[in-house]
């Protein structure tokens, strides 16, 4: 055989296996992805309910009302830097409190426990479906239909009612971290 047809026919096996090969990679590649779609991937940890002594509802309330007019600030959870939404819950419990929440409004829902809009008593959360999603903005309910928050829009916090046009369209429920 010359040394033509030897490089030939190594070049054809050398073809068959870099064929076979990539056919291999392929078939591996695709089976990693169907095994991946059907794994749920992994789970964020259940947060453990959040149950405060009732008669902290008034400290958390007055902690509240002195951060009226705090620029907002999204992802602040401080005076210093401001406040949004959660981070205003988070400072004024904790401020208060021996209880670390969570910084989030989705995971204050988890945390919370949900009660009826009859039942909001003054320190209680009230939720909102600002963003498209459930549970996207929370205030501290103050009483008579009103609750202090810190919006994006306005850009301090703030107190808000119920009852306003954006907010009565939006409300999502009701839900507490008192015992009751």
């Amino acid at each position: 055989m010359s040394l033509y047809h030897t490089y030939y026919a190594l070049l054809l096996l050398f073809r068959r296996l870099f064929t076979q090969c990539v056919g291999a990679v392929l078939a591996l590649a695709i089976a990693c992805l169907l095994v991946g779609c059907g794994s749920t991937g992994p789970r964020a940890p259940e947060l453990a309910p959040v149950v405060l002594e009732a008669d902290k509802r008034q400290d958390v309330l007055m902690t509240a009302l002195s951060l009226l007019n705090t620029p907002y600030r999204y992802g602040g959870s401080h005076p210093a830097q401001g406040f949004d939404c959660s981070g205003l819950v988070y400072y004024s419990v904790s401020a208060v409190t021996d209880a670390r929440l969570p910084r989030t409004t989705k995971q204050l829902a988890q945390v919370s426990r949900p009660i009826s809009r009859d039942e909001l008593t003054a320190g209680d959360l009230v939720f909102f479906n600002t963003l498209s999603r459930p549970y996207s903005h929370v205030g501290i309910y103050l009483g008579d239909g009103h609750f202090i928050n810190a919006p994006s829009s306005g850009g301090q916090v703030r107190i808000d009612s119920l009852d306003s046009a954006y907010f009565s369209r939006r409300f999502d429920g009701a839900r507490t971290l008192f015992e009751r």
